[in-house]
Parts: C-alpha cells; structure tokens; sequence
C-alpha cells in the first residue's frame, strides 16, 4: 500500500481525510520523522506520527468495524462539548490503534440510528452527496396534514440555504393533530427535516432515523446501545458506495474479552442525562446567577 497520507490515516480512523489535512498544514504529522506535507506519501511499514503519537498502520485498510448504535435524545455528535453536554462517543467500545468515526450526525433532540466506521474512507463515501445515499426517518408531527402539503414538500421547499425536499412521505399512524410519518431524504442538512415540516406551519414533537442506505436500526438494539455490524451488513455498506469490500475485524485475546464485557454492560437510556455539575462549579453558576 502506497497512499498519500491523508488517506492512508483516514483507513486507520484517526480522524476524516479534511481534518487529516488540516493536521498536516499544522506540523502534526510526521512520516518517518520528518514532517508530513500535503502530497506526501507512505505505507503500512512507515512510522507515521500524529502530534507525537505512533499510529498503528499494518492492518489499515485490511478490516473494518462498524456499529450501528441507537442514540438517545440529549446527546451530541462530537467528541468533546464545551457546554458538558453528553456525546455519542462516551458509551462506545474502544479501538486498538484505531478511532470510531461517525457517518453522519444527528441533532441533540433527535434520536435512532447512528452508524460508526473504523474506515474514514468508507464513512466519507456515505456522507458525501455525490453518493446520493438516502436516510429515513420516523416523525410525528403536530398540526394539519393534508396532500397539498405532501405535495409541496415532495416538490421542493426554498429554505435559506437552497432547496430542499423529501423524495418520499408515507403516513404510518396516529389520528387528529398527531400524526407519525415516514420521510425520506437524499442528503443530511442541518435540522432538515425538522425544517421542511416548519415551513409549513407543522410542528415536529418526535423525529428518529430509522435507516441509513441499506442499513435499518436493528430491532433487537435499544435505545442507547450499540451492536456491532456482521460480514452481509458490512459487504452491504461497500457495495452501496462501490468500494472494494473489507472482511470485519476479527478480535482475539484481551481486546476480545474487553469488548464483549462492555456489551454486556450496556445501558437502555431513553434520554441522555445531562453530566452532573460539580460542586465547585454549582456554587459558581449558583454565584453569578
């Protein structure tokens, strides 16, 4: 294996090819001590550093992991929150030389399926619009629906940052004001669903991605865990983007022990509970009002 490098630290989920770039215009990265620039490349066998650290390349783009989780309403898609906030990332299984990236993400007060990949390159692929990969979701909404609405939205919508609109809408349940609907969107905007039932004077009062291309939640996964993705799913995922399929990580030893002693200690959370504030920090918030 021979890549350039940003590449080659995306197969090894240390982080997406853009941050990855961004590290090396820095100085953070190093290849065989000297300092990585954009272009560069290198191998499996070369000693490739990110802020001083050894990053473990001999099986990069040999396996994968990926999980499908099912998130909770409060928690964050990002590593860390300088509010505090719970993440997505804190319940996860650790990697061994690797890191879980997020293909996608989901706003605080949305919930459902949540796929992490241990292969940037391949979360890359899903997120990008070029792949056209569709997302669906449950939604229940508030308000009077009628076809002329379902019309418009399957139409196009003008929102402020350009059109937008469900490729389908199918009503699932519920009578009156409440009603559930399944919806279905080619790209991932921020609150774009939400957004589209907005501008029609709707009001979204539950909304949970319920698939993501090829992959639904899985049923027997709730609220709050995680379970890790078998070969078909997997072979599924790169077939959908046209990449070359990868055999799912085989864990032995202790990384395999440690990893079936965090699935059993999964918690159901149906809402994620905001961190607790210290004491220190509860006189101070308590002291300035």
């Amino acid at each position: 294996m021979n890549e350039r490098i940003q590449k080659l630290l995306a197969l090894a989920g240390v982080g997406s090819r853009r941050e990855i770039e961004g590290w090396i215009a820095e100085g953070r990265v190093t290849v065989n001590g000297v300092m990585a620039r954009l272009g560069d490349r290198g191998g499996r066998h070369d000693d490739v550093r990110v802020d001083g650290r050894s990053i473990d390349l001999k099986d990069v783009g040999r396996s994968v992991r990926i999980l499908a989780y099912n998130k909770p309403v409060g928690e964050v898609c990002t590593r860390t929150d300088p509010e505090g906030r719970p993440t997505v990332f804190e319940h996860l299984p650790r990697t061994k030389g690797e890191r879980w990236v997020n293909i996608g993400r989901l706003d605080i007060n949305t919930s459902g399926l949540l796929l992490f990949t241990t292969d940037g390159e391949l979360a890359n692929k899903l997120m990008h619009p070029s792949s056209g990969i569709d997302r669906e979701y449950a939604v229940r909404v508030r308000g009077d629906v009628d076809d002329a609405m379902i019309a418009r939205l399957k139409e196009g919508v003008l929102l402020e940052d350009g059109m937008a609109r469900f490729t389908d809408i199918q009503y699932f349940d519920g009578d009156g004001q409440n009603k559930w609907y399944h919806v279905v969107l080619m790209e991932g905007k921020n609150r774009e669903v939400r957004r589209l039932w907005e501008s029609q004077g709707v009001t979204v009062s539950r909304l949970k991605r319920v698939r993501y291309g090829c992959i639904f939640m899985p049923s027997n996964v709730p609220v709050g865990t995680w379970v890790e993705l078998a070969q078909k799913d997997v072979n599924d995922l790169y077939d959908l983007v046209g990449l070359e399929r990868k055999n799912v990580k085989r864990m032995v030893g202790k990384e395999k022990e440690n990893f079936e002693r965090v699935a059993k200690r999964q918690k159901i959370r149906q809402i994620a509970a905001p961190k607790k504030t210290g004491p220190v920090k509860a006189r101070q918030k308590k002291i300035g009002g």
